[in-house]
C-alpha cells in the first residue's frame, strides 16, 4: 500500500540557491567517494537534503535582516543531512559559507573579515576567549549602523569538538570580538539538550544572535524553520507516523503566517 502524501501542499515557486547549496555542490565535486549517512537509501531533495516527500524548499522565504553570517564549515559538515547551518542561509540573504581548513584560509574569508562594510563577531563561548579578546553579551546594532557597518557573525559549524578545534586553530579569528551568551539566554533558547548548556545546533545559536541584535521576529522565524526541519527529518526517518501530518502542517502554517505578518508590519 502506498504511503499517503503530505496533506498541505507547498508553493511551486522556489527561491534561488544560496551559499550553502553552492558549497554542498562544490564539496560533492571534490569527494573521492560518496558520502554515506544514516538513511542513505532515502531519496532526498538535492537542496534541503530532506526526504523528497517532506521537502521544505517551497516554503522558504527570505527575512528582512540587517545581520550577515559567515559559516565556516568543518570538512564534510555541509554534506550531512542533519546539518542545521544551511537553515540560516535559507532565510538570511547575506549569508556566506566556506569550508574550514587548518592550513589554508580562503581569500574570500579574509576579504569578508576585513571588508569595511562589516563588523565581524565570532559567536562562541566567552570562556574560550584568548588573552585580551573582547567578549560581548549583546550587539549595539544602532551604533554599528551609524558607522555604516553591518554585523557579520562568524559561525563555526561542526560538532562541538570540531568547533573548538576550528576556534583554536584559526589565528585570524583571535583578534575579533566574541559574542557569547549567558546562562539566562541559553536557558530561554533550550530547544534541545546537549552535553553542555551551550551545545546547540548552529541554527539555534543563530536565532539567539538575531535576538541579541534586536531582531526578535526574525529570531522567531528561524526558530520555527528549525522546528519544521526537525519534524520533517523525523518523518523522513520514520520516527513519526507518516499518516499524521498535523504537526508538520501546523508548523508550515505558523511559519507562513509569521512571515506574512512580519512583512505586513514592515510595509
Amino acid at each position: 500500500m502506498s504511503q499517503p502524501e503530505p496533506t498541505m501542499s507547498l508553493p511551486v515557486q522556489l527561491l534561488p540557491e544560496h551559499a550553502v547549496h553552492r558549497l554542498y555542490q562544490y564539496r560533492k565535486s571534490i569527494s573521492t567517494r560518496p558520502f554515506t549517512a544514516r538513511g542513505k537509501s532515502l531519496k532526498r531533495c538535492g537542496q534541503c537534503l530532506l526526504s523528497e516527500r517532506y521537502c521544505t524548499c517551497g516554503a522558504r522565504a527570505l527575512l528582512n535582516s540587517n545581520a550577515a553570517f559567515l559559516l565556516l564549515m568543518y570538512d564534510d559538515e555541509v554534506l550531512k543531512p542533519t546539518n542545521s547551518g544551511r537553515l540560516i542561509a535559507d532565510l538570511v540573504p547575506d549569508t556566506h559559507a566556506f569550508l574550514w581548513s587548518r592550513t589554508e584560509v580562503a581569500p574570500e574569508v579574509l576579504a569578508l573579515l576585513s571588508d569595511p562594510r562589516y563588523q565581524p563577531f565570532v559567536v562562541f563561548p566567552g570562556e574560550y576567549a584568548t588573552e585580551g579578546q573582547q567578549v560581548l553579551g549583546e550587539i549595539n546594532s544602532q551604533s554599528l549602523f551609524a558607522l555604516g557597518k553591518r554585523p557579520l557573525f562568524v559561525m563555526l559549524d561542526g560538532s562541538w569538538r570540531e568547533a573548538v578545534k576550528m576556534f583554536r586553530k584559526s589565528p585570524y579569528l583571535a583578534g575579533l570580538p566574541l559574542l557569547s551568551f549567558d546562562a539566562a539566554t541559553v536557558a530561554r533558547y533550550a530547544l534541545r539538550k546537549g552535553q553542555r548548556d551551550f551545545q546547540f545546533g548552529t541554527a539555534e545559536v543563530a536565532a539567539m544572535v538575531l535576538d541579541a541584535m534586536g531582531e526578535k521576529a526574525n529570531a522567531e522565524a528561524l526558530g520555527m524553520w528549525f522546528d519544521l526541519f526537525i519534524e520533517c527529518s523525523l518523518l523522513g526517518r520514520s520516527r513519526r507516523p507518516s499518516t499524521d501530518m498535523s504537526v508538520r502542517d501546523g508548523l508550515l502554517q505558523r511559519f507562513a503566517e509569521h512571515m506574512a505578518l512580519d512583512s505586513t508590519e514592515k510595509d
